[in-house]
């Protein structure tokens, strides 16, 4: 106990110490990100493969059976749900409670790319997504207009995305209820038979002028490089200057026999605001960043981009997650200062004001002592750190009671305050250590349940 008496003989270095640990709890409180949920890692993963046109029969034979056979294979898989339908085969896979994010992914991967040589070679590239709490949007922004084009709309959204995307914190921005722009050919069978051409020759000669060709390697002598002949089609002249076929009067292109247009695909889901089509922006966040903040920048962001689209585009906010946070936290931060009321209140009744205000002063410097170790461990400002808090406010309070009241008596017998102050200090060291500990006790098994 000789480190309590060289505290207390050292007051000014306490008071120095104790101003310094508040000032960095205020800084550290300051730059906690703010959520309404914590951060967690769901052990699930999900592994779709897409193949256009394959009926839900198939896709469970060819796509579904030969990936769960190579998946099954991974380490601490609780649980694996497959999932046939049509154009696309979707595989659900569950860990346990050792689940390590980071392994897991590589671990799919490998299995993965082991089960894509049984797959069709018609099959699409397998897609790997892992669920994770701070990949739901935070908000969504929605762009309408009942006076507005399809094409007015598409562009909108493409500026305002760019716009988000540029926001600090922000993840991703992804635009849904979008049709995908493409060029539609319309062939003339008419001019066609005119000039003599099948429809195989069209459609092979397309095939022949859409595609990269090696042409081996140069040796220079001092080093070697690729020829490669780019034939790969990227514009609508790219399809028009296509040749078909020669003859004695000329070259014939594909401007001969088709109408390039542009269109969109066929719907396959809608997005309606308010009754309008609209296309919807989903926004998400990076995780370990303040949701409050990412939502501000994004209000803004649109704001400045929304002056440089047409006046007829209508902008909406969608399932904004900030007011609920700010709510939440706000009820939590209230519910807190109203304990810390009731128990000053309870407690300069029960011990005098002087003493009281000396157990009142314990819990802000506790606060903002812990707020420097939850800043450093990089967790989130959230109703979890807020209930952890509440919790230990009663153990704070008890120990600070029992050492003032004993200070207390013993100054009523005529000891200095502070010699009464560290006799008392002295003498409930252990019993408060012990206190804390068998609530301590009771919480511990809860670290190692499972998940």
């Amino acid at each position: 106990m000789d480190l309590l008496a060289a505290i207390t003989a050292r007051t000014r270095t306490v008071l120095s110490l104790l101003g310094a640990i508040m000032f960095a709890g205020v800084a550290s409180f300051l730059s906690i990100p703010v959520e309404s949920d914590p951060d967690v890692s769901v052990p699930v993963m999900i592994v779709q493969i897409p193949h256009e046109g394959i009926s839900p029969e198939d896709s469970e034979r060819l796509l579904v059976r030969p990936m769960e056979l190579e998946l099954k294979s991974i380490e601490g898989v609780v649980e694996m749900n497959g999932y046939a339908a049509e154009g696309m085969a979707t595989l659900v896979i569950e860990f346990d409670s050792s689940f390590e994010p980071d392994q897991a992914v590589q671990d799919v991967r490998e299995a993965v790319d082991r089960g894509k040589v049984k797959l069709p070679s018609t099959a699409e590239e397998p897609i790997i997504r892992e669920v994770s709490a701070s990949d739901f949007p935070v908000i969504t922004v929605s762009v309408a207009g009942q006076d507005v084009s399809e094409r007015t709309r598409l562009q909108s959204a493409r500026d305002l995305k760019d716009a988000i995307e540029a926001v600090p914190g922000v993840l991703e921005a992804k635009i849904s209820g979008a049709r995908e722009e493409v060029l539609e050919a319309v062939i003339d069978p008419v001019q066609l038979q005119a000039l003599g051409i099948s429809a195989e020759e069209l459609l092979s000669s397309l095939q022949r002028n859409n595609r990269l060709i090696a042409a081996g390697n140069v040796d220079t002598g001092r080093g070697s490089f690729a020829i490669k002949i780019p034939s790969v089609i990227e514009s609508a002249e790219d399809i028009l200057s296509i040749p078909i076929k020669a003859n004695a009067s000329g070259v014939i292109s594909l401007r001969d026999v088709v109408v390039l247009s542009e269109t969109f695909k066929d719907a396959s889901s809608y997005t309606r605001t308010n009754g309008q089509a609209a296309i919807a922006i989903e926004v998400s966040k990076r995780a370990g960043v303040s949701l409050v903040d990412v939502v501000a920048g994004v209000r803004e962001a649109v704001e400045l981009t929304r002056l440089d689209l047409p006046r007829a585009v209508q902008i909406d906010y969608i399932a904004d997650q900030s007011p609920q946070t700010i709510e939440q936290i706000s009820t939590l931060q209230g519910n807190i200062s109203t304990a810390m009321f009731l128990v000053l209140t309870v407690v300069v009744a029960a011990v005098g004001f002087k003493s009281g205000m000396l157990v009142a002063l314990g819990i802000p410097f506790s606060f903002l002592f812990a707020f420097i170790f939850v800043s450093a461990l990089g967790y989130t400002y959230n109703f979890m750190v807020m209930f952890g808090m509440l919790l230990g406010l009663g153990m704070l309070i008890d120990g600070a009671i029992v050492v003032v009241e004993l200070a207390d008596r013993k100054m009523a017998g005529g000891a200095p305050p502070k010699a009464a102050y560290l006799a008392a200090a002295r003498r409930m060291f252990w019993p408060i250590c012990a206190s804390v500990g068998t609530t301590l006790a009771a919480f511990l098994p809860l670290m190692f349940w499972p998940g």
